[in-house]
């Protein structure tokens, strides 16, 4: 059964998701790479909204390993990035 600060975790994060789709089509700048950051990005922020002060569910106690991946992720798209620019004889 979920509770309703749940349901307004998962409405806030997929309501970021679809804005953050948006605004990166709207620009023309819609790309694998720039929606993860920005959806990674809005899921860091609805975490911090949306904790409790003081007793942790054991749904959000998990969430440290989803934020542990996605930061990993950032991480090789960050050097994925460096790469690119810099140039062919540097390493």
């Amino acid at each position: 059964m979920t509770t309703r600060r749940r349901q307004r975790f998962v409405a806030g994060t997929m309501a970021w998701a679809l804005g953050s789709a948006l605004v990166l089509a709207l620009v023309d700048a819609l790309a694998y790479e720039l929606f993860f950051v920005t959806t990674l990005i809005g899921f860091l922020v609805v975490v911090e909204l949306t904790a409790p002060l003081n007793v942790t569910p054991t749904w959000r106690a998990r969430l440290k390993w989803l934020i542990g991946l996605g930061l990993v992720a950032f991480a090789y798209v960050v050097v994925r990035r460096i790469l690119e620019i810099l140039p062919p004889g540097v390493l």
